[in-house]
């Protein structure tokens, strides 16, 4: 397969045995097509098993042979210049970024509330500022942050959209108006499309 079957996985390379079959177990139980029966995302599913499948015996098969593998290409969470970061949604980040909100929204109902992580609520934040709905962005993106509050990417989205929301506060405003006009909020607007951008891997807001 042309995909590093560890991305596919959303695991690194030095994952144990045992980590590798409960990545392929949660991930086959998620898009089991089964659970998209009456789902315009039942095809999508599909495919995700297929894919799932081949990245598992295409492991186990590098495994027995005692041999890594190797590629060049990134993928999103993943930079081995600058570091591992690991993604359990790596199909909804590329929905995210291809424009697909709906699909991506549909995904993440899908998660049960009991195994919504701190990424689950970053990425519901993303759906929700490239909808427009800041307010909701907002506070998705500070139950991330509350979730995991060493994670960069999270931290900086928030404090971004906070600005932005900060600016745009009645305090804000009367205070430009007293004082005249200001293009503080365009740039604050700007500066949180930018971020969001920036943390989804540079085509997610295509006015970037």
């Amino acid at each position: 397969m042309n995909k590093n079957p560890y991305t596919v996985l959303g695991v690194p390379e030095n994952s144990t045995d045992e980590q590798i079959k409960t990545a392929y177990r949660d991930l086959a139980k998620k898009y089991h097509p089964d659970n998209y029966e009456d789902s315009p995302l039942r095809d999508l599913a599909m495919e995700k098993m297929k894919e799932i499948n081949e990245a598992y015996d295409e492991i186990q098969r590098l495994r027995k042979e005692g041999r890594s593998y190797t590629s060049s290409a990134s993928s999103a969470g993943y930079n081995a210049q600058h570091g591992y970061t690991r993604t359990s949604y790596p199909d909804i980040r590329s929905l995210i970024q291809s424009g697909r909100l709906d699909d991506a929204q549909t995904l993440l109902s899908g998660v049960p509330a009991d195994r919504r992580d701190a990424e689950w609520y970053f990425l519901s934040g993303m759906v929700s500022y490239r909808r427009g709905w800041t307010d909701q962005a907002y506070d998705y993106f500070k139950t991330a942050c509350d979730m995991d509050p060493r994670n960069m990417e999270f931290r900086q989205s928030f404090s971004r959209i906070n600005q932005q929301r900060n600016y745009r506060s009645p305090e804000y405003n009367r205070t430009v108006n007293s004082h005249g006009c200001s293009s503080c909020d365009i740039c604050a607007a700007l500066c949180c499309a930018d971020t969001c951008c920036e943390c989804m891997g540079g085509d997610l807001c295509r006015c970037c």
